[in-house]
């Protein structure tokens, strides 16, 4: 029975874990947005990316857009063969899962620039980090999904499931 109850908490704890690792980032945030001012790789290399992570391009969409495109057309800044397009200067973009992937401004010149981002997606089992630590992920602002309050409304959900399992157990 002892055993039986371990095996549940511990399924129970990597769901938590699970939950409360996904963020979101404002591309170019704090400093900038989706711009041609932003270094997108300085950006970029302050973050770590994870599978159920997400980025948002912020942008006016008379000026800009967001194209994703394969690693030869963003080397070449090209979009004419897009992955995908986005145009809604508010732009939801989900990371799924492990790998890298590329945006760029399809607007011309603006690539050229240097509004092109490399995403890099590491898998989340081997880049667990614990708060504060270098490297680990900062947190969205407060008011964004994937932020401290969201992530701490989903914990308290998944540990009231720990406790609900727990006391069917006994």
């Amino acid at each position: 029975m002892a055993t039986r109850f371990v095996a549940i908490a511990a399924v129970m704890a990597a769901a938590i874990f699970g939950v409360a690792s996904a963020a979101t980032y404002n591309v170019g945030e704090p400093g900038g947005s989706w711009n041609l001012q932003t270094n997108y790789t300085n950006w970029a290399a302050s973050k770590r990316f994870h599978p159920g992570d997400q980025i948002v391009f912020k942008y006016s969409p008379q000026a800009h857009d967001v194209v994703e495109v394969s690693k030869a057309d963003y080397d070449a800044c090209s979009n004419a063969r897009p992955i995908n397009t986005h145009t809604s200067g508010n732009d939801a973009i989900a990371l799924t899962s492990a790998g890298t992937r590329y945006f760029i401004c399809g607007f011309p010149d603006h690539c050229a620039g240097g509004m092109k981002l490399q995403v890099d997606v590491v898998p989340s089992a081997t880049s667990l980090a614990p708060a504060g630590a270098p490297g680990a992920n900062a947190p969205a602002s407060p008011s964004t999904p994937g932020s401290a309050a969201t992530k701490a409304t989903a914990t308290g959900f998944a540990l009231a499931g720990v406790l609900i399992a727990a006391g069917l157990m006994a």
